[in-house]
């Protein structure tokens, strides 16, 4: 167990080297690939509640994709993070920048509605980085491994190609997405192994 945590946190931080090596012009190229493949999808088209994450710094963007969603007629939320690891989802109305939430990052206010978490048609999952078989390596505060298990939403992990590993670390509670969307295309989960 106590391997494994260090390994991920290895990776993770030989990942976060890597993507700050990554050139601006493959950051926006892949940007624009990533949303036209994510806001072509199936699952995204369908979904009328859908819980992304705002993207910073060099994560793929999800900015055009919740302009998208909310022009769509679709419910947009963000997570709100809470200590221990625990985040709900809140509506958002605009595809503007929140005011950064507890830990600096963009998040709704407390006021902001609450959106169950069975009225979600759709996750977008952040992630350092993500394997071929859909597992992902997050940042290692495990609110998605809290939030994600019991959900019947569909799980999207964003990911640039020259970022996708062979395999990463897994433990026992870790859940695969069920789809990985890279400017190249969508890399979907073995059957049964993506289900939530």
């Amino acid at each position: 167990m106590a391997v494994l945590i260090n390994e991920k946190k290895m990776l993770r931080e030989d990942m976060l080297r890597d993507i700050g090596a990554l050139p601006a012009k493959y950051i926006v190229s892949s940007d624009s690939g990533i949303y036209n493949n994510l806001v072509e999808l199936p699952e995204f088209l369908s979904a009328g509640v859908v819980l992304f994450y705002f993207s910073v710094n060099r994560e793929p963007s999800t900015h055009r994709a919740i302009a998208r969603a909310l022009d769509m007629g679709k419910t947009a939320a963000l997570p709100l993070p809470y200590p221990g690891g625990v985040m709900s989802a809140r509506e958002i109305l605009s595809a503007d920048a929140p005011e950064a939430g507890p830990y600096g990052i963009p998040a709704p206010p407390e006021s902001a509605r609450i959106i169950e978490k069975g009225d979600i048609d759709l996750i977008i999952v952040p992630a350092v980085s993500f394997d071929r078989d859909c597992y992902r390596l997050g940042y290692g505060g495990g609110y998605y491994d809290r939030y994600l298990p019991g959900t019947r939403a569909y799980t999207v992990g964003l990911a640039r190609e020259r970022l996708i590993r062979p395999r990463v670390p897994r433990e026992a509670h870790d859940i695969p997405v069920r789809c990985v969307v890279t400017e190249a295309g969508a890399i979907y989960a073995r059957q049964g192994g993506g289900s939530v």
